[in-house]
């Protein structure tokens, strides 16, 4: 029996006793962020591994088992439900949850309980795992707006921010933490903030999440849709900034997919550029005559992902362990932040954290 479902055997004897819970699930294979001498690494500094559509119930039975078994990143697929104002998650029903997020009160609710659940009970069972391992390096979770966001339906990014905030409190490392100058002051932008290095090291960030939200196949795919995610987030974000309130900001915009040069050159409006410091695509392409020092040389954060898929390329969920270490050395090399994959079986490998180029 697996050490896994031992705990789920002993979470009805610890139900309401968050101290017991805690102490039995560090038995999980995730290693605290400075456990073996990786803390020290500045966030931009490392190089860890993440799980593709962690909430897939055919992936892992609760979310909370993502975490157990290491994975960096984790990914939520969300949908804006107009008629119940509720952010679902699901990779492909629009109008209804399909996922493995629980509604619990304590940590020892995470592995039982209904699944298909909203996003706010996903970012719960997150910071409830969290507050039961205090050691744990940060995590990413990621966000695909399927189709985007709704601000004429109210579900736009202030109300995401809102959601976000509701739900895991301080334990988010956001843009203006970025921001803020350690002697007091703040950067004018997160371009400049990533450049000087101001991001924290592991260790700093033990038990914070961050967020960064990339636009959705559907949104993608819209002939009629001409305001993405990543940009109407950068808006949001740069004018947060300008009246003194960029401290509301929870989530980093992503620029998606992997292009040659600075890919910020894609936006039109100059003046959103600043405001990405996170890039994410494909990790075959990326490696493929992409100069991805530049990302590592600046300090900004770039999540690798589909790492089976680079040459010579391995099996999409169950590589050998030495092959998919090989491969995550590999991505490091190549000075990728998070390699995504969906190796979920390989609990070796997915708590892995190596020094980033």
């Amino acid at each position: 029996m697996s050490v896994f479902s031992v705990r789920r055997l002993l979470a009805p004897l610890v139900a309401g006793a968050l101290a017991c819970a805690a102490a039995l699930l560090p038995l999980a294979t995730a290693a605290p962020a400075a456990a073996d001498g990786t803390g020290d690494l500045s966030l931009a500094g490392a190089t860890t591994v993440g799980i593709h559509n962690t909430y897939d119930p055919s992936a892992y039975p609760y979310l909370a088992d993502a975490l157990d078994n290491g994975a960096s990143l984790i990914e939520l697929d969300t949908w804006v439900d107009i008629v119940t104002n509720e952010w679902k998650v699901s990779h492909s029903n629009p109008l209804g949850n399909d996922n493995n997020c629980v509604t619990a009160t304590d940590a020892s609710g995470l592995y039982s309980g209904g699944a298909n659940k909203d996003l706010g009970d996903c970012l719960d069972d997150i910071r409830l795992w969290m507050g039961a391992h205090p050691g744990h390096g940060p995590i990413m979770i990621k966000l695909e707006l399927k189709e985007g966001f709704d601000q004429t339906a109210g579900m736009g990014p202030a109300a995401l921010d809102a959601l976000v905030k509701q739900h895991l409190g301080s334990m988010v490392y956001t843009p203006g933490d970025l921001l803020a100058k350690p002697g007091g002051g703040s950067y004018p932008d997160l371009d400049t903030a990533a450049k000087a290095g101001n991001w924290p090291t592991r260790s700093a960030l033990s038990g914070k999440v961050l967020l960064e939200a990339i636009p959705g196949t559907v949104e993608q795919g819209n002939p009629f849709d001409h305001l993405w995610t990543d940009v109407e987030y950068a808006d949001y974000l740069r004018d947060l900034n300008a009246s003194g309130n960029v401290s509301q900001a929870e989530i980093f915009p992503s620029v998606l997919n992997a292009a040659t040069g600075d890919p910020r050159t894609r936006y039109t409006d100059t003046t959103i550029r600043p405001w990405f410091v996170v890039f994410d695509g494909d990790a075959a392409t990326y490696v493929n005559g992409i100069d991805t020092s530049w990302y590592d040389t600046n300090h900004y954060l770039l999540i690798m992902t589909d790492a089976q898929n680079v040459t010579p390329t391995l099996d999409d969920t169950a590589p050998s362990v030495a092959d998919a270490q090989a491969r995550v050395a590999q991505l490091a090399a190549d000075h990728a932040s998070f390699v995504s994959c969906d190796w979920q079986g390989l609990t070796t490998v997915l708590p892995e954290v190596l020094p980033r180029g």
